[in-house]
């Protein structure tokens, strides 16, 4: 399909390959000098322009959300297996927000947290992209939230559900004795075994592609599986993959008001190296979207 784009966004994933760290990227086939491809991006919302003859679900004038590739532009082709119809109560501007950053969410707690209704879970970074959303999709599974931030954001994350905030400048919850059943980590300024302090006895800790960690490793890829055999906590790494029945479902909790995006800046398609640019320093609250 061809998708005139309306609005895309901006992950930690586009700050990364900018920078090609850590460097086994760049052997991936990333680009060992520079970016391969430089236009990067990989949320969109926008407006169907024309479809395949193997296209059936959509047609010109559709309003669709979803994920690609190189959505930092005014017009991507893309196929249909990461592009759903967009809510209608939902601008361009909300729907871009949502994709990569609630799937990577939605994927961490239910498929690797494995979480359930009545569960204390922890939300580390709570405030970021990713955060808001896992906010709110593990309020949606019925569990008793805390969330991490900073002391500015406290109580925009109370209001998205959390039921409990810690100022990460006042408290360490990896120490104050509180016991998770899942701790959900986007931030990652805390070690393995710090995290298990604060972990049930048989808890889980999942590490969200170190979508916040300034300094990204391969490490935790590698030590995770080793460290898991060890110990009765589940240690878990993973990367969001796209899917379009979990933006399906995604789309459903955003139509029935479960879920909001929560957008901190909108940049003009000019700016996006200026949208990046202030991803990198570290405080974005939400979202940033790119309008076109």
């Amino acid at each position: 399909m061809l998708v005139r784009v309306h609005a895309a966004s901006v992950n930690a994933g586009d700050w990364h390959l900018m920078r090609g760290r850590p460097h086994i990227m760049r052997v991936m086939g990333y680009g060992l000098l520079r970016p391969k491809n430089p236009v990067l991006g990989g949320d969109l919302a926008g407006r169907v322009e024309a479809v395949g003859r193997n296209v059936t679900e959509f047609q010109p004038g559709d309003e669709v959300f979803g994920m690609s590739i190189r959505t930092f532009a005014e017009y991507v082709s893309v196929r249909d297996v990461g592009i759903v119809l967009k809510p209608a109560k939902l601008t361009f501007e909300e729907a871009a927000a949502v994709p990569v950053a609630a799937i990577t969410a939605l994927q961490g707690l239910r498929d690797k947290g494995q979480i359930r209704p009545g569960q204390k879970v922890l939300i580390n970074g709570a405030s970021g992209g990713v955060g808001t959303f896992a906010v709110q999709i593990a309020k949606s599974f019925g569990a008793d939230v805390t969330g991490v931030c900073s002391p500015r954001n406290v109580d925009m994350v109370r209001s998205i559900g959390a039921d409990r905030v810690i100022d990460y400048t006042r408290e360490d919850f990896t120490r104050e004795g509180q016991r998770y059943d899942l701790i959900f980590d986007v931030a990652g300024n805390h070690s393995f075994s710090d995290c298990r302090r604060a972990l049930s006895p048989d808890g889980t800790l999942v590490l969200a592609g170190q979508s916040g960690r300034k300094k990204v490793s391969i490490l935790p890829f590698v030590t995770t599986p080793v460290v898991s055999r060890f110990v009765r906590q589940k240690l878990v790494t993973f990367i969001a993959k796209r899917s379009k029945e979990d933006l399906t479902l995604l789309k459903e909790l955003l139509e029935a008001g479960k879920v909001k995006p929560v957008i901190d800046r909108q940049y003009p398609l000019s700016e996006v190296p200026e949208a990046i640019r202030y991803l990198g320093e570290g405080h974005a609250r939400g979202k940033i979207v790119i309008t076109v």
